[in-house]
């Protein structure tokens, strides 16, 4: 098993503006504790670079 963190990077993890998850070990969201709170955009980008960034590690390990 390979684990890849992002780092930082992506632009998103600086944005200290609200509070919200993600970190350079990767992409991860604040919940209630009723589970009310859904991911909001920043969150959501952060997973979708996350989602690139190991698709293109996994591409050039197994060229």
């Amino acid at each position: 098993m390979i684990i890849v963190p992002i780092g930082y990077s992506t632009p998103a993890l600086f944005d200290i503006s609200t509070v919200s998850g993600g970190t350079p070990y990767g992409a991860s969201t604040l919940a209630g504790g009723d589970g009310s709170r859904q991911p909001d955009a920043r969150e959501l980008s952060i997973a979708q670079h996350q989602g690139q960034y190991v698709a293109q590690l996994a591409v050039k390990l197994f060229k």
